[in-house]
Order: structure tokens, then sequence, then C-alpha cells
């Protein structure tokens, strides 16, 4: 089958709160058999593949890893929503939230704007990663704190995950920096001309109207949080 497999038959199992034995009986098979598939000890074959599928109304691409999609959609660019259309009443209690969330947010509009300019594609996919994999090891922190959240909802075993991330961001971060500077890493194709990388407090205000202002309140937060040499 492929690894992906008995990770989400197990992440489906325990977000129904079903035993192994529970869901064995439902599918018609013994609970050692479903141990093996949920192990990856075993592949099953295509009627089983259908079957679970069925069972716990979702595709078998998505049973496959195939897509992220339970229904198995390909998302596309024009699936995505814009950050702009999530209602702030989804952020509840106080307006920090709402304001951090803006904050990074608009600077993120920036910084992807001067990607553009640049259009250097290799940069754009290590700054891009960097970012996924900031937003990855938050929303994983978050999901860890309650026990009772399945660890099948990753394929990153819970031993490797922050040494990896963290690994993984330093060798991202370094990427960037040789990229960003004209210098070629990994086959990775470098920045040819920084000029549209030449920037200022009045450029910023002058080009980015709207964002500017929220993108050095977060240098400023972000700055105050390394205390470097700052009272917060």
């Amino acid at each position: 089958m492929n690894d992906s497999f008995p990770r989400i038959i197990t992440l489906l199992r325990t977000e129904r709160k079903l035993t192994q034995k529970q869901a064995a009986d439902a599918l018609d098979i013994s609970q050692a058999l479903l141990s093996h598939y949920e192990r990856g000890a075993r592949e099953c074959g295509l009627d089983f593949l259908i079957k679970i599928a069925d069972f716990y109304g979702v595709s078998c691409d998505y049973l496959l890893g195939r897509t992220s999609d339970r229904n198995g959609a390909r998302l596309t660019v024009n699936d995505i929503p814009e950050p702009e259309s999530a209602p702030d009443n989804m952020l509840r209690g106080s307006t920090l939230p709402i304001l951090n969330k803006k904050l990074i947010a608009n600077s993120l509009n920036i910084i992807f704007d001067l990607l553009q300019k640049v259009n250097c594609t290799d940069l754009t996919n290590q700054i891009s990663l960097y970012q996924m994999i900031a937003v990855y090891k938050t929303f994983r922190v978050l999901y860890e704190a309650n026990p009772e959240n399945s660890s099948s909802f990753f394929s990153v075993p819970d031993n490797y995950f922050h040494g990896f991330s963290d690994a993984s961001l330093s060798i991202i971060e370094a990427n960037i920096s040789s990229l960003a500077n004209g210098k070629q890493t990994d086959g990775m194709k470098a920045v040819d001309n920084t000029d549209d990388l030449r920037i200022s407090f009045e450029a910023l205000n002058k080009e980015y109207p709207l964002f500017a202002s929220s993108l050095m309140n977060l240098i400023r937060s972000a700055e105050n949080a390394m205390d470097f040499g700052q009272k917060k």
C-alpha cells in the first residue's frame, strides 16, 4: 500500500473513538488483521480499501495519502480562500488575536510581493516552506496539548517532531540566505539581481501604504521578544 494508509485508518478510527475490536467487527475482519493494517505490517486488497473508505465516509485517494481532502478533491489555487475573507469574529475574546493575525498577514503580503519582484522560484519555495513549517510547529504544539487527540494525525512521530522540524528550519534558513545573496545552493537557482530588494522605511510606506505599519509593528514585537537590549 503506502506509508500514509496505516496512519490514516488509525486516525479515522480513533477520531470515532472506536477500539480496534469494534472497528474490526464492523469491517468484518479480525482484530489481529486490522492491527496488521494499522501498523503497516500487511497490505490490504482493493476490496478492503473500498470497504473501509465507505465505512469512514472518505475517498480511497484520501486513504492512500494522494489528497488531504477527505472527499478526494484536489486543492487548486482558486479553492484556497483569501485570509482576509475569514470573519474577525472567528477569533473570540479579546482583540489581541485579531491584531496579531493582521500584523502577520499584512507583513507576509509585503514579503511575497518582494518575492514576485525578484522572480526567483527557488527562493520563493524555500521561504514558503519556512513559513509552513513554522505554522505546522505551532499547530502541532496546540494539537498535542490535549492527550486525547490522536497522534496518528501526523506522519512524523512525536519523538522526532521537534528535532526534525528545528533541523529543517535551520537548513532552509541557510538556503534562503544563500539564494537571496546570489549564491546557488543544492542545485537551486539564486537571485540574479537584488535591486528590487533595495528597501527603506520611506519606500515601504510609499509602496505598501496599507501594510507597512503592520510590518514595522511586527519587527518591533519580534525584537522585543528577543530582548536584545530592549525593554519589553
